[in-house]
């Protein structure tokens, strides 16, 4: 007798082609597919209820739980479930013995190759939903930084990042990796510019003379 469990599966950084086959074998079986409605969006062929996660995330997974051992329900994810995702909550409400997790390309890894970097001993930080609680000074020594950024609300912090930094490391903008509009360049003046994509990495590279 089939366990159905919950599948969590990571999407990738965007772009249909960087979802992996074994990712996708797991969306094509789903029963109850939940994720983001852009997400959702990708799959349109996948015949199964759809649960679209928005701002109430209790509420998306009280919905999980209506189907739990029931149906193979799929929760999609961008990137890596276990970079900054909705794998957190669903794995602390429902526990790993009734989840399963396929791993997907991450924004960070897609960021660091586009550069030609290796990500090895990077710190990463997120600004999406909220500013880190730490003083962009203090992050200087750091060789290699991501931050996941994009919101207007956090912009603040970015920008006293970039300040604190700009010296010291060379900073890559990445946005909308994998897609269509896709823009990386490396930040010549103080200033970031206007209005970054909601899709964004800030690769913070420190020069060698400043190690």
């Amino acid at each position: 007798m089939e366990i159905k469990m919950i599948t969590i599966v990571g999407c990738g950084p965007g772009a249909l082609e960087y979802v992996t086959p074994v990712a996708r074998r797991a969306i094509e079986q789903a029963e109850v597919l939940v994720g983001a409605k852009r997400l959702l969006d990708v799959f349109l062929e996948v015949v199964a209820e759809r649960i679209v996660v928005g701002a109430d995330v209790p509420k998306a997974l009280d919905s999980i739980e209506e189907h739990l051992g029931q149906r193979r329900i799929v929760v999609l994810v961008t990137g890596d479930p276990g970079l900054c995702s909705l794998a957190g909550p669903v794995l602390r409400r429902f526990g790993q013995g009734a989840c399963r997790v396929i791993p997907g390309i991450s924004s960070v890894q897609a960021a660091f190759s586009s550069v030609g970097i290796d990500w090895f001993g990077a710190r990463i930080l997120s600004s999406h939903d909220h500013a880190p609680e730490l003083d962009p000074a203090t992050l200087s020594s750091e060789a290699k930084l991501a931050v996941l950024a994009g919101n207007p609300a956090t912009a603040r912090w970015v920008d006293a990042l970039v300040e604190a930094l700009f010296a010291t490391h060379e900073i890559y903008i990445c946005e909308n990796l994998t897609l269509a509009d896709e823009s990386v360049r490396l930040l010549t003046t103080l200033t970031l510019p206007m209005n970054l994509a909601s899709r964004s990495i800030l690769l913070f590279i420190k020069r060698e003379e400043t190690r």
